[in-house]
């Protein structure tokens, strides 16, 4: 069974440091539960976007895509030694909230990032051309399946406001 949408939120996410690793190609989450990076992350107070998640993030810079694996915190945050950051100004987002098998790699195609921006369309809202897209894995949407198998993918895109 392909995902499906369950909801659309529009939700403001104020200045906020995303903080992580930046990715030139696919990014590597092997490694972050490998090396347990997200446990020094975890000690900062994060961003009230970022809610209970960790992220994956894409924008295009210069015509290519840059992908980052981290977390939301305040615009003021340091990111602890071995980490990078990047300014996420104010942003306006609509929150696709994507429901499907756990596991599945429906969650990650063009079809369905198409199929997102085809509903954004429907409600009159024009997506933000190279500004973020953010993939909010959040607990337990995403990491407790419901009694069908079924977890929630939280797909912001930037919207123009």
């Amino acid at each position: 069974m392909p995902v499906t949408i369950r909801n659309i939120e529009i939700q403001t996410c104020s200045k906020a440091q995303l903080i992580g690793k930046r990715y030139d190609g696919a990014p590597n989450w092997g490694e972050w539960w490998a090396n347990d990076w997200f446990a020094a992350l975890e000690k900062q107070p994060r961003h009230p976007f970022n809610e209970d998640a960790f992220l994956g993030a894409v924008r295009i810079i210069d015509g290519r895509p840059e992908r980052w694996i981290g977390m939301l915190f305040p615009p003021d945050a340091e990111a602890p030694e071995g980490f990078e950051k990047t300014q996420i100004e104010d942003t306006v987002f609509a929150v696709v909230y994507l429901c499907g098998k756990e596991g599945s790699s429906d969650f990650y195609t063009m079809e369905t990032h198409e199929m997102c921006l085809g509903k954004l369309k429907e409600m009159n809202l024009i997506r933000k051309e190279n500004d973020w897209c953010i993939e909010r894995y959040q607990c337990p949407r995403f990491t407790a399946p419901d009694e069908a198998g079924n977890v929630v993918l939280d797909y912001a895109i930037a919207v123009q406001k």
